[in-house]
């Protein structure tokens, strides 16, 4: 006859709790095994995607510039004017077999300017006539960024070319085919004294003193001259882009312009002396800022005597 123990003993109560330990156990080391697994991944995924920036970054990196024409004097360093964006570039055109410039030129052309200017350089209703537009008015307006304009509507403002130097050769060499217009300038050092003179005569209404721009009547802007090379500075006295003036050589001669651009170019390498910039606007800025400041001073100074008296 064998022997059947059916009462609860110590065997039977270490047999549950061993059993419930495992199954413990077990849920931990598997928990422990996703979370591993969900961050391996996850690191893994980091280093992916960082490399795929640096990647990207190194195909379409280059300089922001790169359509910026080689100037005797170095462009400023300063960042694009605030309130101005850099507006989007167009899709880019893929360059024909040919080396010519001016097929290039033509390609370009019908490909981001005539939808406003026309197939012809005419004009339409969006965008005016290109049969007056040389080789100045072609170099200033792309390489500074003005156009081609993101819409019709859009309001032209500097900021970062659209294309490089070859293809704005290339545009300049087909659109100068369609009518006359300025060549570009030839910049060279002036006289700096004699273009702070002419420099306050003609520009500094607008422009400012300081030459870091202004806002006109009727929402028109003159945009700051701290940012423009020395042959942009020169096309745009020579055309008159926007509402700015036109001054011919009759006006100005190529001596005056370039003396013109060496003041403005001294005016980029002011130190401050003395105190903060405050904008560069002039006396007005510094004189609401001493008025602001001594004021108050003054009237914390007086209401700490007056306590004391009390």
């Amino acid at each position: 006859m064998r022997y059947h123990d059916h009462r609860p003993g110590p065997a039977r109560h270490v047999t549950r709790r061993t059993v419930r330990g495992a199954v413990r156990g077990a849920a931990r080391h598997t928990l422990e095994q996703v979370v591993r697994h969900a961050v391996r991944h996850a690191a893994r995924g980091a280093l992916l995607l960082a490399a795929a920036a640096a990647a990207a970054g190194a195909l379409s990196g280059g300089p922001a510039d790169a359509g910026a024409r080689s100037e005797p004097w170095p462009r400023s360093s300063a960042p694009a004017v605030r309130g101005e964006p850099w507006p989007p570039s167009p899709m880019p055109v893929p360059s024909p077999v040919t080396s010519d410039p001016f097929a290039r030129g033509r390609q370009l052309y019908r490909a981001t300017c005539a939808g406003c200017h026309g197939q012809d350089g005419g004009g339409s209703q969006n965008g005016p006539s290109l049969r007056d537009a040389g080789p100045a008015d072609v170099d200033y307006q792309v390489s500074s960024g003005r156009m081609p304009l993101p819409a019709p509507d859009a309001v032209p403002r500097r900021g970062k070319p659209a294309f490089g130097r070859h293809d704005i050769d290339a545009l300049i060499a087909y659109v100068s085919t369609l009518g006359r217009g300025e060549p570009i300038p030839r910049v060279a050092p002036g006289d700096v004294r004699l273009g702070a003179t002419l420099y306050l005569q003609n520009c500094a209404s607008c422009h400012s003193a300081s030459a870091v721009g202004a806002a006109l009547p009727d929402g028109r802007y003159a945009p700051s001259l701290m940012y423009p090379s020395p042959t942009q500075i020169a096309e745009a006295i020579r055309i008159g882009p926007g509402t700015m003036p036109r001054f011919s050589q009759g006006t100005l001669s190529d001596a005056e312009v370039n003396s013109i651009i060496g003041y403005i170019l001294t005016l980029r390498r002011t130190d401050d002396r003395g105190g903060a910039k405050l904008g560069g606007v002039g006396p007005v800025a510094e004189g609401l800022v001493a008025w602001v400041l001594g004021i108050g001073l003054l009237l914390i100074v007086i209401r700490l005597l007056g306590k004391r008296a009390r």
